[in-house]
């Protein structure tokens, strides 16, 4: 399976063991339109999740959206796809034509200011694509510049990407397996942020 047919292939990054990442700055120029256009279009809500025996408020807003009858677990819930939307739409048939795969849902994260963040985790469901060994990430990012922060799960140096401005960022191998990723928060004056996280849903069919 190709990793990419039209990013460049001096964007593409090798972090070893099988795990690689691909950056193109800039992968939808009008980001600020789309972002108001997904803003007006998507059920973004604030979730909660349970940790150490109570609820807690998830620090965004999320939504979940995909291909009909696509079910994916995370943070302890089912979450069922909602439609795509326009925008969506347009975006990920982009995104297959360009990268070679067929991603089928999207989780969309709103970064409303620095006080909201994702914790570390990686995104290493049983249930995520196209195989096993080979999670693939298509990550776009809206709006506002935050610091996605990656960190080997042994050893090794940490990488940071400033992503925002409609940037992309694929994750795909065995990436999910070997590290983990987080948007700390920050006390800078930041605007909103909105991240795009497509996927592909294997089990769920």
């Amino acid at each position: 399976m190709s990793v990419s047919q039209n990013i460049p292939s001096q964007h593409r990054r090798d972090l070893g063991l099988g795990a690689w990442l691909c950056y193109e700055p800039a992968f939808v120029p009008d980001h600020e339109a789309a972002m108001q256009r997904l803003l007006r279009e998507l059920p973004l809500a604030q979730e909660t999740i349970r940790m150490i025996g109570r609820d807690v408020l998830v620090p965004r807003l999320v939504a979940f959206c995909g291909e009909p009858g696509l079910r994916y677990r995370y943070s302890g819930r089912d979450h069922d796809a909602a439609p795509w939307t326009p925008t969506l739409r347009a975006l990920v048939d982009q995104l297959r034509s360009v990268t070679g795969t067929r991603y089928d849902t999207v989780l969309c994260n709103y970064y409303r200011d620095g006080r909201d963040a994702m914790g570390r985790h990686a995104d290493d469901e049983p249930e995520l694509g196209p195989s096993p060994d080979d999670i693939r990430i298509a990550s776009v990012s809206l709006g506002s510049r935050r610091t996605f922060r990656m960190r080997p799960r042994v050893g090794g140096e940490r990488i940071d990407y400033l992503l925002g401005e409609g940037d992309l960022l694929v994750m795909g191998g065995t990436t999910q397996a070997h590290w983990v990723h987080e948007v700390p928060r920050t006390k800078a004056a930041v605007g909103p942020r909105l991240n795009l996280t497509f996927r592909c849903v294997r089990l769920a069919r």
